[in-house]
Formats: structure tokens, C-alpha cells, sequence
């Protein structure tokens, strides 16, 4: 691999472990009082905000933006790491 690649997926892996976070501060800390749930509220939203407008919660409370994102990723890396 090249140093590119490398710095993507090591990019897409801060966001996959941001995402993760950001899913069990949810129960912690659902609305996002602390300084580092907001971070990474603030770091994951472009990510995850987009997919939540295409796929509103189910219910209106079972959120599954953050799994499709990191299915999405999961994907990307895939691709990038075949392409090498």
C-alpha cells in the first residue's frame, strides 16, 4: 500500500471508532451535554446526518444511521484496499 491509502483508511477508521462512540454516548449522554459528546457528535454528523435524512428513525427512536454508516465505510475500505 501506498501512503495515500494508508492515510485514508486510517482516516476512515477515526471515523468508524468516532461513529461507535458517538453510539454508546447516545445512551450515555443522549443529548449531548458533555464537551466530548459534543465533539463527537460535531465530527460524526456530516457522516451520519445525511443517511438519517434518507432513513428516519424507525419508531421514531431506533436510529440506524450509525450502522448504515459503518456499513458504508466498511465498504469504502474494502474498495480502497482491493484497488491497491
Amino acid at each position: 500500500m501506498n501512503s495515500g491509502t494508508d492515510l485514508l483508511n486510517t482516516l476512515l477508521m477515526i471515523l468508524s471508532i468516532g461513529i461507535l462512540a458517538r453510539v454508546i454516548l447516545s445512551f450515555i449522554d443522549p443529548f449531548a451535554r458533555n464537551s466530548i459528546s459534543k465533539i463527537i457528535f460535531d465530527l460524526t454528523e456530516p457522516v451520519v446526518g445525511p443517511i438519517r435524512r434518507l432513513v428516519p428513525p424507525l419508531g421514531g427512536t431506533i436510529d440506524l444511521s450509525p450502522m448504515i454508516a459503518l456499513f458504508l465505510i466498511q465498504i469504502l475500505r474494502e474498495m480502497i484496499n482491493r484497488g491497491t
